[in-house]
Protein backbone atom coordinates (compact mmCIF):
# COMPACT_ATOMS: atom_id res chain seq x y z
CA UNK A 1 0.00 0.00 0.00
CA UNK A 2 1.01 3.46 -0.85
CA UNK A 3 2.01 6.09 1.17
CA UNK A 4 -0.70 7.95 -0.13
CA UNK A 5 -3.12 5.47 0.64
CA UNK A 6 -1.98 5.06 4.23
CA UNK A 7 -2.49 9.13 4.62
CA UNK A 8 -6.10 8.54 3.44
CA UNK A 9 -7.35 5.76 5.23
CA UNK A 10 -5.58 6.86 8.29
CA UNK A 11 -7.51 10.16 7.82
CA UNK A 12 -10.98 8.45 6.79
CA UNK A 13 -10.35 6.87 10.25
CA UNK A 14 -9.77 9.75 11.99
CA UNK A 15 -12.44 11.78 10.53
CA UNK A 16 -14.93 8.25 11.45
CA UNK A 17 -13.76 8.63 15.00
CA UNK A 18 -14.92 12.22 15.80
CA UNK A 19 -18.38 10.84 14.29
CA UNK A 20 -21.51 11.78 16.71
CA UNK A 21 -25.07 11.49 16.29
CA UNK A 22 -27.02 13.67 14.52
CA UNK A 23 -29.52 15.93 16.49
CA UNK A 24 -32.22 13.35 16.58
CA UNK A 25 -36.21 14.19 17.77
CA UNK A 26 -36.91 14.71 21.07
CA UNK A 27 -39.98 15.09 22.54
CA UNK A 28 -39.95 16.73 26.23
CA UNK A 29 -42.52 16.43 28.51
CA UNK A 30 -42.83 18.22 32.11
CA UNK A 31 -46.09 19.03 34.40
CA UNK A 32 -44.88 22.11 35.29
CA UNK A 33 -46.22 25.77 33.09
CA UNK A 34 -43.66 28.18 34.47
CA UNK A 35 -39.91 27.17 34.91
CA UNK A 36 -39.14 24.10 33.47
CA UNK A 37 -41.21 24.69 30.29
CA UNK A 38 -39.53 28.68 30.00
CA UNK A 39 -35.88 27.45 30.37
CA UNK A 40 -36.84 24.40 27.59
CA UNK A 41 -38.05 26.93 25.52
CA UNK A 42 -34.99 28.88 25.79
CA UNK A 43 -32.95 26.32 25.12
CA UNK A 44 -35.10 25.36 21.88
CA UNK A 45 -34.73 28.64 20.59
CA UNK A 46 -30.83 29.00 20.86
CA UNK A 47 -30.36 26.58 18.70
CA UNK A 48 -29.99 26.73 14.56
CA UNK A 49 -33.94 27.74 13.17
CA UNK A 50 -33.59 24.81 11.15
CA UNK A 51 -33.43 22.08 13.81
CA UNK A 52 -35.26 23.70 16.30
CA UNK A 53 -38.55 21.90 14.91
CA UNK A 54 -35.88 18.92 16.20
CA UNK A 55 -36.98 19.56 19.52
CA UNK A 56 -41.36 19.46 21.24
CA UNK A 57 -41.65 20.48 24.21
CA UNK A 58 -45.19 19.59 25.99
CA UNK A 59 -46.83 20.66 29.09
CA UNK A 60 -49.69 18.57 30.84
CA UNK A 61 -52.01 18.73 32.93
CA UNK A 62 -50.86 15.54 35.17
CA UNK A 63 -50.04 14.91 38.30
CA UNK A 64 -46.37 13.77 38.79
CA UNK A 65 -47.02 10.89 39.05
CA UNK A 66 -48.69 9.76 36.10
CA UNK A 67 -46.11 11.60 34.06
CA UNK A 68 -44.53 8.79 32.39
CA UNK A 69 -47.66 7.42 31.20
CA UNK A 70 -48.72 10.28 30.14
CA UNK A 71 -44.91 10.72 28.35
CA UNK A 72 -45.45 7.30 26.56
CA UNK A 73 -49.88 8.21 25.39
CA UNK A 74 -47.92 11.20 23.79
CA UNK A 75 -44.46 9.69 22.20
CA UNK A 76 -46.85 6.91 20.87
CA UNK A 77 -48.68 9.40 18.47
CA UNK A 78 -45.66 11.02 17.49
CA UNK A 79 -42.87 8.39 16.84
CA UNK A 80 -40.74 10.58 14.86
CA UNK A 81 -39.13 11.30 18.27
CA UNK A 82 -37.06 9.33 19.02
CA UNK A 83 -35.51 10.55 22.33
CA UNK A 84 -38.57 11.24 24.62
CA UNK A 85 -37.95 12.71 28.29
CA UNK A 86 -39.81 13.77 31.43
CA UNK A 87 -38.73 16.90 33.59
CA UNK A 88 -39.69 17.27 36.86
CA UNK A 89 -38.29 18.23 40.38
CA UNK A 90 -38.32 16.19 43.54
CA UNK A 91 -39.89 19.14 45.34
CA UNK A 92 -42.63 17.32 47.53
CA UNK A 93 -43.21 14.51 45.29
CA UNK A 94 -43.50 10.99 47.41
CA UNK A 95 -42.85 8.22 44.69
CA UNK A 96 -39.90 10.46 43.15
CA UNK A 97 -37.36 7.20 43.19
CA UNK A 98 -40.47 4.65 41.90
CA UNK A 99 -41.43 7.38 38.88
CA UNK A 100 -37.41 7.60 38.02
CA UNK A 101 -37.51 3.80 37.59
CA UNK A 102 -40.33 3.78 35.89
CA UNK A 103 -39.40 6.14 33.29
CA UNK A 104 -35.95 3.90 33.05
CA UNK A 105 -38.07 0.97 32.59
CA UNK A 106 -40.29 2.39 29.97
CA UNK A 107 -36.74 3.74 28.41
CA UNK A 108 -37.73 7.07 29.02
CA UNK A 109 -34.62 9.84 29.61
CA UNK A 110 -35.00 12.02 33.06
CA UNK A 111 -34.44 15.15 34.14
CA UNK A 112 -34.75 15.50 37.50
CA UNK A 113 -33.56 18.01 39.65
CA UNK A 114 -33.27 17.29 43.50
CA UNK A 115 -35.06 19.71 45.48
CA UNK A 116 -35.89 21.88 42.40
CA UNK A 117 -34.22 22.62 39.16
CA UNK A 118 -33.45 26.02 40.58
CA UNK A 119 -30.16 23.79 41.51
CA UNK A 120 -29.70 23.59 38.17
CA UNK A 121 -30.08 27.42 37.87
CA UNK A 122 -27.39 28.02 40.47
CA UNK A 123 -24.61 25.65 38.49
CA UNK A 124 -24.49 28.05 35.87
CA UNK A 125 -23.38 30.84 38.62
CA UNK A 126 -20.27 28.18 39.67
CA UNK A 127 -22.20 26.59 42.94
CA UNK A 128 -24.81 24.09 43.90
CA UNK A 129 -25.45 24.69 47.63
CA UNK A 130 -26.92 22.13 49.86
CA UNK A 131 -30.47 22.73 49.97
CA UNK A 132 -33.04 20.24 51.54
CA UNK A 133 -36.49 21.92 50.07
CA UNK A 134 -37.55 23.66 47.20
CA UNK A 135 -38.56 26.75 49.35
CA UNK A 136 -35.41 27.16 50.73
CA UNK A 137 -33.75 26.26 47.31
CA UNK A 138 -35.72 28.89 45.37
CA UNK A 139 -35.37 31.89 48.04
CA UNK A 140 -31.51 31.40 47.74
CA UNK A 141 -31.42 31.71 44.00
CA UNK A 142 -33.07 34.76 43.88
CA UNK A 143 -30.27 36.45 46.26
CA UNK A 144 -27.55 34.44 43.68
CA UNK A 145 -29.40 35.70 40.23
CA UNK A 146 -29.72 39.45 41.81
CA UNK A 147 -26.02 39.67 42.76
CA UNK A 148 -25.00 37.76 38.97
CA UNK A 149 -27.71 39.84 36.77
CA UNK A 150 -28.28 42.83 38.56
CA UNK A 151 -32.24 41.94 38.16
CA UNK A 152 -34.71 40.01 40.29
CA UNK A 153 -35.52 35.99 40.11
CA UNK A 154 -39.00 35.72 38.19
CA UNK A 155 -39.81 31.75 38.14
CA UNK A 156 -42.48 32.60 34.68
CA UNK A 157 -40.06 34.38 33.30
CA UNK A 158 -39.92 33.61 29.41
CA UNK A 159 -35.94 34.83 29.15
CA UNK A 160 -34.89 32.48 31.59
CA UNK A 161 -32.18 30.16 29.70
CA UNK A 162 -30.93 33.07 28.03
CA UNK A 163 -30.09 35.30 30.98
CA UNK A 164 -28.69 32.27 32.44
CA UNK A 165 -26.17 31.73 29.26
CA UNK A 166 -25.60 35.63 29.55
CA UNK A 167 -24.53 35.93 32.67
CA UNK A 168 -23.59 32.50 33.65
CA UNK A 169 -21.26 29.43 32.16
CA UNK A 170 -23.41 26.82 30.63
CA UNK A 171 -19.89 24.74 30.26
CA UNK A 172 -18.90 24.94 33.89
CA UNK A 173 -22.26 24.29 34.65
CA UNK A 174 -22.81 20.87 32.96
CA UNK A 175 -18.95 19.62 34.61
CA UNK A 176 -20.02 21.14 38.01
CA UNK A 177 -23.76 19.07 37.79
CA UNK A 178 -21.93 15.73 36.31
CA UNK A 179 -19.35 16.24 39.19
CA UNK A 180 -21.86 16.50 42.26
CA UNK A 181 -23.83 13.20 40.62
CA UNK A 182 -20.26 11.13 40.81
CA UNK A 183 -19.52 12.10 44.33
CA UNK A 184 -23.13 11.25 45.20
CA UNK A 185 -22.77 7.37 44.10
CA UNK A 186 -18.93 8.02 45.41
CA UNK A 187 -19.93 8.51 49.03
CA UNK A 188 -23.03 5.94 47.86
CA UNK A 189 -26.15 7.32 47.62
CA UNK A 190 -27.65 5.61 44.67
CA UNK A 191 -31.25 7.05 45.38
CA UNK A 192 -32.35 10.43 43.36
CA UNK A 193 -34.22 11.16 46.36
CA UNK A 194 -30.82 10.73 48.46
CA UNK A 195 -28.96 12.97 45.81
CA UNK A 196 -29.14 16.37 47.54
CA UNK A 197 -28.37 19.38 45.44
CA UNK A 198 -28.19 16.81 42.04
CA UNK A 199 -29.57 17.42 38.69
CA UNK A 200 -29.39 15.28 35.57
CA UNK A 201 -31.04 18.33 33.20
CA UNK A 202 -27.24 18.98 32.30
CA UNK A 203 -27.57 15.53 30.38
CA UNK A 204 -30.36 16.95 28.14
CA UNK A 205 -28.53 20.55 27.73
CA UNK A 206 -25.37 18.79 27.46
CA UNK A 207 -26.11 16.37 24.54
CA UNK A 208 -28.50 19.06 22.87
CA UNK A 209 -25.68 22.17 22.80
CA UNK A 210 -22.70 19.07 21.56
CA UNK A 211 -24.52 18.19 19.06
CA UNK A 212 -25.46 21.37 17.32
CA UNK A 213 -21.42 22.68 18.21
CA UNK A 214 -20.43 19.44 16.72
CA UNK A 215 -22.78 20.48 13.27
CA UNK A 216 -21.67 24.16 13.36
CA UNK A 217 -17.71 22.87 13.15
CA UNK A 218 -18.26 19.90 10.89
CA UNK A 219 -21.46 19.84 9.53
CA UNK A 220 -23.63 17.27 8.47
CA UNK A 221 -21.53 14.01 7.37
Amino acid sequence: MSKADRSKKRKSRDRFSKRVPKLGYYFIVTDTKETEQNYMYGLRDSIPQSVQNNLVIKVVKSKTVDLVDKAISLAALNPQYGEVWIVFDRDEVKDFDEIIAKAERSGIHIGWSNPCIEIWFYAYFGVMPHFQTSTACCDGFEDCFRKHTGRKYVKSDSNIYHKLCDCGNERKAIQLAKQRLLEQVRNGKYKPSEMIACTTVYELVDEIVSKIKYKEKYGDI
